[in-house]
C-alpha cells in the first residue's frame, strides 16, 4: 500500500473512532434519555398533525401544552396538585415512621418478629385499591382515608428494607464492638443504624413513587378534590387536553420528587458514593 493510501486509511480510522466515541459518550449521558422523550413527543404531535390518528381523546401535544400553561397561570392546577401532595406527604411520613420502627424492632427482638410477622405478611399482598371500598365505611371519603391508604402502602417496602438492612450488618463489626465493650445502645447507634441506612433510604425511595400513585388512585375512587379527582372529571367532561395536562404535571412532579430524593440520599450516605467511586 502506498504511503498516501495508508495515511488516508489511518485518517478514516481515526474519524470512525472519534465518531464512535462521541456516540458512546452521548448514549452514556442523560442527554440520550431526554432526546428519546423529545422524539416520542414529536411522534405524538406528528401522529395528529399528519392525520394518522384522528380521535377526540388523542389531542396534539401542543394543545396539551397550551392547556397546561393555562391551568398553571390561573392557579387551578397548582392548587389541586398541592392538595394531593399534602395528603401524600402526611401519609408518607406516617408510613415511613411505622415501617422503620417495625423493621428495627422486628430485626432486633425475635419475640416481636414472631408475633407480628404473620399478620404483616398476610396484609402485604392485598392490593391497595382493594381495601379502599371497605375503608370508606370506616373513614368516609375525607382526607383521613387518603392518608391512611398512603401510609398503608408505604409501610411495607420501608419495613422490609429496614429489616434487610439490619440483618445485612456484618457480624464481625458487632463482635469488634463487643470486644471494645460498647453498650448495646452504642453499638446500635454507631454500627447498626449507619450500616442499615442505605437499605432504609432505598425503601423510602421506592415508597415515594408508590405513595403518589396510591394517593391518585384513592382520589379517583373516593375523592372530591385532588389531581386524581380532577383527571376523572376531565375524562367525564371529554376535555382530553386538560386531562393530559394533569397527567404531564403529575409526571413532572414525580420526576422532580424522585430526583430531589436521590440528591438528598447521596448527601446523607455520602460514604456509599465514595466507596462506589473507589471500586470503579
Amino acid at each position: 500500500m502506498s504511503p498516501e493510501l495508508a495515511h488516508d486509511s489511518e485518517s478514516y480510522n481515526l474519524k470512525d473512532r472519534a465518531r464512535g466515541s462521541l456516540i458512546f459518550r452521548f448514549f452514556n449521558t442523560r442527554a440520550s434519555g431526554f432526546a428519546l422523550i423529545l422524539l416520542l413527543l414529536i411522534a405524538w404531535e406528528s401522529s395528529v398533525r399528519s392525520g394518522a390518528v384522528v380521535s377526540p381523546s388523542w389531542p396534539a401535544f401542543s394543545q396539551i401544552v397550551v392547556s397546561l400553561f393555562a391551568g398553571l397561570m390561573d392557579g387551578e392546577l397548582p392548587r389541586i396538585m398541592l392538595s394531593t401532595l399534602a395528603r401524600t406527604a402526611e401519609g408518607y411520613l406516617i408510613g415511613v415512621g411505622l415501617g422503620v420502627a417495625l423493621g428495627l424492632l422486628m430485626a432486633t427482638v425475635r419475640p416481636i418478629r414472631r408475633t407480628l410477622e404473620p399478620a404483616l405478611e398476610l396484609l402485604r399482598p392485598i392490593p391497595t385499591a382493594a381495601i379502599i371500598p371497605p375503608l370508606i365505611f370506616v373513614f368516609g371519603i375525607d382526607d383521613s382515608l387518603k392518608v391512611f391508604i398512603v401510609a398503608f402502602a408505604v409501610l411495607f417496602p420501608v419495613w422490609i428494607n429496614t429489616m434487610a438492612g439490619v440483618r445485612a450488618v456484618d457480624p464481625l463489626l458487632l463482635q469488634v464492638a463487643q470486644t471494645f465493650q460498647y453498650s448495646r445502645g452504642a453499638a446500635f447507634r454507631l454500627i447498626v443504624l449507619p450500616c442499615s441506612l442505605p437499605y432504609v433510604l432505598a425503601g423510602m425511595r421506592i415508597s415515594l413513587g408508590i405513595a403518589l400513585v396510591v394517593a391518585i388512585v384513592a382520589e379517583m375512587i373516593s375523592g372530591s378534590e385532588g389531581i386524581g379527582h380532577y383527571m376523572l372529571l376531565m375524562q367525564y367532561a371529554q376535555r382530553s387536553s386538560d386531562m393530559y395536562a394533569a397527567v404531564i404535571l403529575l409526571s413532572v412532579t414525580g420526576y422532580l420528587l424522585n430526583y430531589s430524593f436521590v440528591v438528598l440520599e447521596s448527601r446523607i450516605i455520602h460514604w456509599e458514593r465514595a466507596q462506589e467511586n473507589g471500586r470503579n
